[in-house]
């Protein structure tokens, strides 16, 4: 009898996986189109993360900011590491900078464009982080880069993008929101376009102060 139980559940899971119930398929387009409708925006997840679920992601900018204060603070008390490990030769250094340069101009696009198209702040933070990543690699010193993060004062401009992100977000949540403009333009979606570049540039410059910390106490990435 074993058998025809497994060949029951096999043939179940197969009509499952091939035969869609067309009913639950439609009321996920419907579901998504309401959200892309309320919204303002074609990509429904950014609309999800910054606008059905902003509570959520708002402890989240906030966890990744602990996450960093805390990288900082167990860190603090270690001796700085005395080598320093990156690249030497001259083709490894052109394409990890080659790739910075694409993983830059990739986070822009994300960030800007991220409410029309697949992506957002939190990818376009990554991609960002990963240029950092890719030009502390080839550096010849770790005191350069910590020398341009406070030439920047990118540790200043992270807190003030936290700050700017949750007065936004409040005042989301308590109804005072952006027009939301025509749909599918740059300017669409309220103030979407504005947690969206936010939150990149919170990750991104969050990323920069992990590099660096581990670049100092680690001697490599």
């Amino acid at each position: 009898m074993i058998w025809v139980y497994l060949t029951a559940g096999l043939l179940f899971f197969l009509k499952m996986l091939i035969l869609p119930d067309p009913t639950t398929a439609n009321a996920e387009l419907m579901v998504v189109d309401a959200i892309a409708a309320d919204t303002g925006i074609p990509n429904a997840v950014s609309g999800i993360i910054f606008r059905n679920r902003l509570y959520d992601t708002i402890f989240e900018v906030v966890v990744f900011t602990i996450a960093i204060m805390g990288a900082k603070y167990l860190l603090a008390d270690e001796t700085p590491t005395v080598p320093f490990y990156s690249f030497t030769d001259q083709p490894s250094i052109v394409l990890a900078r080659l790739g910075a340069t694409i993983a830059a101009l990739v986070g822009i696009e994300l960030a800007i464009r991220g409410h029309l198209s697949p992506g957002g702040g939190f990818a376009a933070g990554v991609a960002g982080g990963t240029a950092i990543g890719l030009i502390a690699i080839t550096a010849a010193s770790p005191e350069w880069m910590q020398a341009i993060y406070e030439r920047w004062r990118a540790a200043a401009w992270e807190k003030v993008s936290v700050l700017i992100f949750i007065a936004l977000a409040v005042l989301t949540l308590v109804g005072a929101e952006l027009p939301l403009g025509q749909f599918g333009t740059l300017l669409s979606g309220g103030v979407i376009p504005l947690l969206n570049i936010l939150v990149a540039l919170k990750v991104a410059l969050g990323s920069w102060a992990i590099t660096l910390l581990f670049i100092r106490y680690r001697g490599l990435l």
